[in-house]
C-alpha cells in the first residue's frame, strides 16, 4: 500500500463518507483527501482561534457577501464550523473513529476563490477509536484508544467544542458584536444538515445519531427535527444565521426567519 494511503488509514471511513456525500474528493472547503501532505501554504487554525489571521476570514466574508460586520462574520463562522464538525461527525457515525480536532493539527488557506477558505488536517492528527477497533492493536502514534463510547463521545466535545470552536467563538465575539446562541445554532444545522445528507452512506438511524451528537454538544435546543414533505427528517433552526440581512438576501431551508 502507497505511504499516502496507508498515513489516511485511521481517516478512511471518513474520507469514503465525504466521497459518498459529494461524489468526489475535490470539495471546496476540504483539502482533497483531507489530510494536507505538504504544509506550505497553509496556517494552523490556532490564527483564527488566537486572533492573528481571523480579520483576513471576516474581511473576505465582508468583500464576498456585503452585508452587515456581524451577519459576515455569523456567516464566515456557519461555513468554518461546518466544514469543521463534518470530518468528526461523519467519523464518528460510520464507523466510530473521531479525528480530534485540535486547532494545532487543523489547516486552512485562503487560496482557493470557491469557498471563504479551505480546511485540512495535519498527517499527524490524533484519531479517538474504541478497543474493538482494528487500530486499537496497532500501536500508532496518531491513535488514541477510548474506553467505550461514552468516552468517544467525550473526546469529541472536548476537542470539537471545548478546545476549538467554544474558543474561536471568543474570537468572533473580539471583533463583532454577536450572540453565542446565533454562532452555535450554525454548529447545530451544519452537524444536522452533514448526517442527513450523508445518511444513504451510514449506519444506523440519521435522527437517532444526531439527536446523539447535539446532546454531547449541549446543542439540542437550538434545532428541532421536522417532517419533510415526503415525511423525511428536516432541520428546522431556533436561531438565523443572518443570511436574510444580505443585501441580495437568503432565506436558508428550515431558518426561523418566514418569508412573507
Amino acid at each position: 500500500m502507497p505511504k499516502r494511503e496507508i498515513a489516511a488509514a485511521p481517516l478512511a471511513p471518513v474520507t469514503a463518507a465525504l466521497r459518498a456525500m459529494f461524489g468526489t474528493d475535490d470539495v471546496p472547503g476540504l483539502a482533497p483527501g483531507l489530510l494536507v501532505p505538504d504544509e506550505f501554504g497553509w496556517s494552523p487554525a490556532t490564527t483564527l482561534v488566537d486572533g492573528t489571521r481571523l480579520p483576513e476570514l471576516l474581511r473576505s466574508a465582508s468583500t464576498r457577501l456585503g452585508g452587515t460586520p456581524h451577519a459576515c462574520a455569523a456567516l464566515a463562522w456557519k461555513s468554518y464550523s461546518y466544514w469543521t464538525a463534518l470530518p468528526v461527525v461523519l467519523g464518528w457515525a460510520s464507523a466510530r473513529r473521531v479525528p480530534l480536532l485540535d486547532p494545532a493539527d487543523v489547516l486552512i488557506h485562503f487560496e482557493d476563490p470557491r469557498p471563504l477558505l479551505t480546511m485540512g488536517l495535519r498527517r499527524s492528527t490524533t484519531v479517538a477509536v474504541l478497543p474493538s477497533d482494528p487500530l486499537a492493536l496497532a500501536g500508532r502514534p496518531d491513535v488514541r484508544v477510548v474506553a467505550d463510547e461514552a468516552e468517544l463521545l467525550r473526546a469529541l466535545r472536548a476537542s470539537l467544542l471545548d478546545a476549538h470552536l467554544a474558543p474561536m467563538v471568543a474570537a468572533i465575539q473580539a471583533e463583532v458584536r454577536i450572540g453565542t446562541r446565533t454562532l452555535l445554532g450554525s454548529v447545530a444545522s451544519g452537524i444536522a444538515h452533514g448526517i442527513l445528507r450523508a445518511t444513504d452512506g451510514l449506519p444506523g438511524s440519521s435522527v437517532e445519531t444526531i439527536e446523539t451528537l447535539l446532546g454531547v454538544l449541549d446543542l439540542a435546543d437550538l434545532v428541532e427535527l421536522v417532517p419533510g414533505p415526503n415525511g423525511e427528517p428536516t432541520v428546522q433552526r431556533r436561531t438565523c444565521c443572518l443570511a436574510f440581512t444580505l443585501p441580495k438576501p437568503k432565506i436558508c431551508q428550515g431558518c426561523c426567519v418566514r418569508q412573507p
